[in-house]
């Protein structure tokens, strides 16, 4: 994720000058490309760590670079109003995906082997690259910068968010969520394989559990928005995630209960997270001008990416001290930090969704 995301920041400038729709394109194929060399190489019995390392990188690199322009290119095609829209039609495209994807290749990967489930993955982005081309929204990109140093680029991105009173406790908030998400993202699967001593098609029917929470997650964001006033839905979705996390520690030694209780937390979790995740971006990309949309974007993918391998990094070690459990508890209460943060700043009064912009 890192080098990926380190690569991603500093073509952002680039990404803001340049037709978006291509460029996503050109990182589906690529990424279909380099997972496809993976059962290749496997079947010719020459697949290394080496060539593991190498792929997950140039993947990495791909996926960050896409996910800057998915996100820069969103407000280019829908106007302000149908912001909120769009990113919870796309959230719900992905929670399909999430609902399939897990139980898919916990499958495959049990019955067929996984240079087999690579192989699905990589058709996959063959398929997003194909809808995407199906797109025939006209496209205009803001004359050249007389500033196009990626440093310059840089420096744009991360001034347009620090400046902005909202914006940047966001930022602030997906760095340290970061770090305790990376916590999950590293002993997850640990402890539900190892800890729990549960299987493969297990797990990925659970993950994929989370994919129907994240799907009636991306169904209430608007509704919870008009509610609660954008800011407050914001903080109070990822309390709710945080409450609802509870439930994975607390699934050992619980016997019939652990599955339910794993299965719970993705159904609560996930929903409230992608609420939480279409508002919080959707903020973003209404309060920041639209010709600093992707070197923005790259700030946050810099800070998160960064932030989230270094929680993981933490957590491993300290798994091999204090044992799973312990260590999801401490990510749980890591995740009061960005809680406070936002809960302590102008956010928490932001009503309306245009309101955000006069905050600089």
């Amino acid at each position: 994720m890192a080098p990926g995301v380190v690569i991603a920041l500093f073509a952002s400038g680039f990404i803001d000058r340049t037709r978006k729709r291509p460029l996503l394109i050109a990182m589906d194929l690529a990424r279909a490309v380099l997972l496809l060399s993976l059962p290749v190489a496997a079947w010719f019995g020459v697949l290394t760590m080496g060539h593991l390392i190498v792929i997950a990188t140039l993947t990495g690199a791909a996926t960050a670079i896409f996910l800057i322009a998915e996100a820069a290119y969103l407000p280019r095609l829908v106007d302000t109003p149908d912001i909120v829209e769009g990113n919870t039609k796309l959230q719900v495209t992905e929670a399909v995906a999430e609902i399939a994807g897990p139980s898919a290749a916990g499958f495959l990967i049990r019955a067929l082997t996984a240079p087999v489930a690579v192989i699905a993955d990589a058709l996959s982005f063959i398929w997003s690259a194909w809808w995407l081309m199906q797109i025939r929204s006209d496209e205009t990109v803001a004359p050249p910068s007389v500033i196009s140093h990626p440093l310059a680029d840089v420096a744009r991105g991360w001034r347009a968010c620090r400046d902005h009173r909202i914006v940047f406790p966001l930022l602030l908030a997906q760095g340290s969520f970061g770090v305790f998400g990376g916590f999950f993202a590293a002993i997850y699967m640990i402890f539900t394989l190892r800890t729990l001593g549960l299987d493969e098609a297990t797990v990925g029917l659970i993950i994929g559990a989370g994919g129907v929470g994240a799907l009636w997650g991306a169904a209430a964001a608007g509704a919870l928005s008009r509610v609660l006033g954008y800011g407050r839905a914001i903080i109070l979705c990822l309390g709710a995630w945080m409450m609802a996390s509870i439930l994975i520690p607390t699934a050992e030694g619980q016997g019939q209960l652990t599955i339910p209780f794993l299965v719970g937390q993705q159904l609560i979790g996930d929903g409230f997270l992608s609420a939480y995740l279409i508002l919080a971006v959707s903020v973003r990309q209404t309060a920041l001008p639209v010709d600093v949309q992707a070197r923005a974007g790259a700030t946050f993918q810099l800070v998160g990416g960064l932030a989230l391998p270094a929680g993981a990094l933490i957590a491993g070690p300290l798994a091999e001290i204090v044992g799973t459990g312990a260590v999801l508890w401490i990510a749980i209460a890591g995740s009061l930090m960005p809680l406070l943060i936002l809960s302590m700043s102008p956010l928490w009064h932001l009503k309306k969704l245009e309101d955000s912009r006069p905050f600089t």
